[in-house]
């Protein structure tokens, strides 16, 4: 695999940060090419040498947090429930702007429905079919309550500030989908 040039990287950082903070700002849709150009010091035509406009940058951006939330996920099923969910939470606080953004604008519905399919495709593997405590249950209906009631923790979780540590958010949403699922 080649390598990518240092500049490259440091470049398109510069243009992920710049559309995160200007929707800080205001709305996606009000953002131009050239507002990101003038906040991330880069020329308008750079933009457009990694990106074919802003929703494609967007969209780039977009996938690469779910790719790394799979990452983390990979290996994070082998784990008990709060064990495997501390990782996540950290990689909210610690991608805090990213996320807070991301489920308070108005102009990235579409981030909140692809976080709850990253979750929910997750959580299909982990409900109890064995024990006959969810025989009575739709799948569909459970994965739909688990992946709501999750992804609606998270919002409320960065929303406000993040009030409890990731530790302590991890056990306690740990324990709710243990018993859930």
């Amino acid at each position: 695999m080649a390598k990518v040039d240092r500049r490259i990287l440091k470049s398109q950082e510069a243009m992920k940060k710049a559309v995160i903070e200007l929707m800080t700002e205001k709305n996606f849709d009000d953002i131009t090419i050239q507002d990101i150009a003038d906040r991330a010091n880069i020329n308008r035509g750079t933009i457009y040498l990694h990106y074919q406009d802003k929703y494609d940058l967007l969209d780039k951006l977009i996938e690469a947090h779910i790719y790394e939330l799979r990452e983390l996920g990979e290996w994070a099923c082998r784990l008990d429930w709060s064990s495997a969910l501390l990782p996540f939470f950290e990689y909210f606080e610690k991608n805090y702007l990213f996320f807070s953004t991301m489920l308070a604008s108005q102009g990235a519905p579409s981030f909140r429905k692809r976080l709850f399919d990253y979750i929910t495709e997750g959580f299909k593997d982990e409900i109890d079919k064995e024990s006959g405590r969810n025989t009575d249950l739709s799948e569909a209906v459970m994965l739909q309550y688990t992946g709501n009631a999750y992804v609606g923790v998270i919002e409320w979780w960065i929303r406000n500030g993040m009030p409890s540590p990731p530790q302590e958010i991890a056990k306690q949403v740990g324990a709710l989908l243990e018993r859930s699922l």
